[in-house]
Order: structure tokens, then sequence, then C-alpha cells
């Protein structure tokens, strides 16, 4: 048994340190010699401490003989780590294991049933399995787990999760989450209302028992709306609002300035218009619910800071662009530049950005003065050369077409955008340009850093032929599948997505039912599938007359309600 003790990626600070605790214990199935070296220099001890430490265990084997190991870990004790361990695997039979945990995943996994090429059910499956790795389950057999106030907990009726990197995975892994593993969300929402209790604040990026505070937004908001919604509510329901009201009503990371001016200027905070177009889509969020809930003042101040992207549109430039607090736009502006210093921008520029206004996609069309220069726009962002400027642009922008980077999640809605403006042909093309390009079957297949599994949940959604452009809302836009047929299944209820003519030159939807009816809507609702049913596209090579475009009521409307 033994310890490790690092000081990685957390958030310093008096109150709460960074570093985190390992235990471990170990079992063998045969007995050993041991030796241990600190520093590369034996010693006659059988415990050390410091920095370099090494045990080595000598077994005296006969030829072919096979030595078992078995390791278990705990963030609490040496001892939790050996119960962890005991009750885990408490056998010595390694193909049992084997056998258990692949019947684990193949329960997982065949929750949803594709039938596809070979190589499109390799890309789909490697996909789902990515998009079901993480968040990490942090807690003990016993339910004891380390809070971020350093101190030991016990996780009551739920499951304690950490890894939670909600910048990316509010936008598809988690919307899939609440499709597939509804209780896992509903674990994921007590896990973050204990963080609230803990810390003060709902988690931006937890690691272990540690905020990293890790990129922008308070994103755990719309995942909560969304299991709201969608009926998922095993926690206390009020303490949740609170949570988010108070995680958006803090003095930190730009939101004292967005209160202050109605929003951030960018002479004043750093990274000032990612930020901000991220707080407007987490603050519709929250009217949502606090008009659900009748909290009425709330969410009249909340629509109102939701609607606070249009101050960054410059209508010079037709591109989102820093302004300052003295009322001005930033110039000179390049909407190619972007810069891990100084920068209106957080891993994108001003290209990438713009385009992110998931919850009032009509008012940003209206911006661009309608849907013809907002399809223009579209088509400049996929067409325009790649090259960005800047000396330190941000590694993380990859996957381009363009200017539009796939290999990174602000990007990652903007393809399902041509449906708003009524040219649904021209997203199913750049649809089967992404999958069909920057998905692969090679071990270098995907174009950007997975992101705990946003990077694949896309994929998920949009090889089933629909992806949740605005997480929180209910609905899924339609797009093209990728897969030939699809058979989901929600408690005891079947979801199945038919396709017929499909193949690589047919990649235009000509039209769509839904339950043997026809149906023009560019978008289906989470309720259509939970409750069961048949999506049938029929494809062809040419664009195809399907769609009407008939979405949810713009900003505007609610406002006007």
């Amino acid at each position: 048994m033994g310890e490790r003790r690092t000081k990685g990626w957390g958030e310093p600070g008096e109150k709460y340190w960074s570093e985190q605790q390992l235990f471990f214990a170990l079992k063998v199935s045969k007995a050993f010699d041991l030796s241990v070296a600190v520093d590369d220099l034996f010693i006659q001890e059988k415990q050390a401490s410091g920095k370099n430490i090494k045990a080595i265990l000598n077994f005296e084997t006969s030829s072919n003989e096979m030595v078992l190991v078995k390791v278990g870990i705990s963030a609490i004790s040496a001892e939790n780590a050996l119960q962890n361990l005991s009750e885990e695997i408490p056998h010595w039979d390694f193909n049992k294991t084997l056998s258990e945990t692949q019947s684990i995943w193949e329960k997982e996994l065949s929750k949803i049933k594709v039938e596809a090429s070979d190589k499109n059910k390799i890309i789909f499956y490697t996909a789902l399995y990515h998009s079901l790795l993480a968040p990490y389950l942090y807690n003990d057999v016993n339910k004891e787990y380390l809070g971020l106030d350093k101190q030991i907990h016990t996780a009551e009726g739920f499951n304690n999760y950490t890894v939670l990197s909600l910048w990316d995975t509010f936008r598809a892994e988690n919307p899939l989450l609440t499709l597939i593993a509804p209780d896992k969300t509903n674990d994921l929402v007590q896990s973050m209302l204990a963080q609230y209790d803990q810390y003060g604040l709902l988690p931006v990026w937890p690691l272990w028992s540690s905020e990293t505070n890790c990129m922008i937004g308070y994103h755990a908001i719309p995942v909560i709306v969304d299991a709201y919604f969608k009926g998922i509510r095993n926690y206390d329901v009020e303490k949740a609002y609170q949570a988010m009201r108070t995680s958006a009503m803090q003095d930190n990371f730009g939101v004292k300035e967005l209160k202050q001016y109605g929003y951030i200027p960018y002479d004043i905070y750093n990274k000032s218009v990612s930020a901000a177009l991220e707080y407007c889509y987490d603050d519709w969020c929250i009217a949502q619910m606090a008009k659900d809930l009748g909290k009425m003042d709330d969410y009249n101040y909340f629509i109102s800071r939701s609607s606070g992207y249009k101050t960054y549109f410059d209508k010079e430039y037709k591109l989102m662009n820093g302004f300052s607090s003295k009322g001005s736009f930033r110039r000179p502006f390049d909407p190619f530049f972007s810069s891990y210093g100084e920068c209106d921008w957080v891993e994108g520029n001003s290209w990438q950005y713009s385009f992110f206004v998931p919850h009032d996609v009509q008012g940003l069309i209206n911006l661009y003065g309608g849907s013809e220069e907002f399809v223009n726009a579209l088509d400049t962002l996929f067409s325009m050369p790649m090259g960005m400027s800047g000396h330190d642009v941000p590694i993380d922008i990859t996957g381009l077409i363009g200017q539009y980077a796939h290999g990174n999640e602000p990007s990652h809605h903007v393809a399902y955008l041509y449906n708003y403006a009524g040219q649904p042909h021209k997203a199913q093309q750049r649809l089967h340009e992404i999958m069909s390009t920057l998905y692969t079957d090679r071990p270098d297949g995907l174009c950007g850093n997975e992101d705990c599994g946003q990077m694949s949940a896309w994929y998920v959604f949009s090889a089933m032929g629909f992806y949740p452009v605005n997480p929180a809302e209910g609905i899924y836009i339609l797009g093209k599948p990728m897969v030939e047929n699809v058979e989901i299944t929600i408690g005891n209820k079947l979801f199945k997505v038919k396709t017929a003519g499909w193949n690589d030159e047919n990649i235009y939807v000509q039209s769509v039912k839904l339950n043997g009816e026809v149906y023009n809507k560019l978008f289906i609702t989470h309720t259509d599938i939970v409750d069961g049913g048949i999506l049938e596209f029929t494809m062809g090579s040419v664009p195809g007359n399907f769609g009407d475009s008939v979405l949810p009521p713009s900003l505007s409307e609610i406002l006007s309600e």
C-alpha cells in the first residue's frame, strides 16, 4: 500500500489547495521478495517516503508461469483503496474479470444499435465509446470522497463524479447522457450541488478535488437546466436554481464588469467577447428555469442579459468584436487574430465565435440583415483561407474548413445554422464533409482534442441525423444521417432512424417521415424520441425540397410575450 501526492493542474488558493492525493493498494497472486530504492539507492526498510521511490518485486517463477496483479485506488486512504480492490475484484479469475468488463461495455454500447458500412460502424462505436469514458466516478465503494473543501464527505443517494469539462461537454456530450444515461445525469447534477456546498459556486472544470477554473462560462447551468426540463429532477430543485443564480451573480471572471456595464469591456477584461457570448447563453438558460419556477423578476433580468450578444456585433464588419468601456468597437480590428495572450477570444477568433448565439439564432440572423445575408456569411466562413494571425495562435484551433474549426468546440453547432435560414441542403453538404473527412477509422481519427467526449458526442448525434444546437431547449435540429439505420433504447421504448437511399453520393435529404407521416419540420423534440417512434430519411444526390423552416420562436418574440 502507498500514497502519491502531486501539485498538478488546479486552482491554487489560501482556502483550497490544488494538491492531488492518490492512495493505492496492490495485491499479487504469488509471494515475492520486496526491495525498496530511494533515489536509485537500495535501502533495508520496507517502507519509504520521498520524491523518487521504487518498489522492486522479485518472484520465483517457472517457465511461462503467470503472475496476476490487482490494484485499487482511493483519494481517501490506503485502507479504502484496499476495500475498493477487495469488493470490486474479489477473485483471481482474469478471464472472468475480462468477461464482466466486456459485458458492462456491451450493455452500454448496445443502447444505440446502428447498421452501417464497416468503416462507419467503427467510427460510430469508437465515438460512442469515447462519449462514455468521462466523467469519472469519484467516490469509494463505501461512498466516501474528498470534497473541494478537502474534507471527507459521503455521497448520500448518488454517485459523485469529477472531470467535468463543462465548456466542452455542455454542447453535445451532456445532452447525449440525458438521452441514454439519465440516471448518470442526475448524479452529475447532485455532484455539482455538492461542489456548490463545498466551494460556494457551481463547477467550471473540476478535477479530482480541485476546481481548475479552466475555460469560460458557467456551463454547469445548461446541464442542470437541460436535465430539469427533461424531467431529471431527483435533487433539490430550488437549491439547484439558487446555485445557478449565485454562480451567475459572482464578481469574478468578468461577471462584475457584466453587471456594472451591461457588457464586458475589452479594455478592462481580457477574453471579453468569448466570455460574454458564453454568458449570454447561460443566462438564457437561467431565465427559462426562472420562468418555469415563477421567478419572473429573475426571468426578466436574465433574459435581458441573454440578449447582450447584440452589443458586440460590429455592423461595419458584420462580425462580433470587442467593445470598450468608452462605448466603441476595437480598432484596428483583425477578425483572424487569436492569441493565448491579450485577445478578445478564447481558443478561437472572431470568425469562429461570431455565430455563437444558440439561444437566439433568429436574432442573430436579423443582425446580419436577413436570411440571405446570414447564409452568405456562413458560406464565407467555410470557404475563406484557413490562415490565422497572431504570434501565439492557440494550438486547439484545428480541423479547419475555411475558418470553421471543427477541432474545437465553439464551431460545433455552426453547420446546422443553415437550417434556420431556410437552406438545409447546405447544412447537409457541410455535415457530410465534416463527418467523412474529419472523422476516420484510423488511430488519429479525430481532428482535435477529444475534450472528455464532446468531439465524439458530436459525431454520435450527427451520424444519427440530428443535433442539439441549443442543448437546453429540448429539441434537435435535423441534419443528415451517416449510418443507414439506428435503434436507440430509452427505458422500455425504442426510437428508430431509418434511411432509404443512403450512400456516399446521396448526401441530401429528399423527404422525412415521423411515425409514418410526412414531416416538414427541420427539428424533432426530445419528447418525440423518448416516446419512441420511427424517423425516416429519404436521401438523394441533389438538394431536395425538404424543410419548411419551422423552428422555435426568436428571442424578440419571447420578450414580447
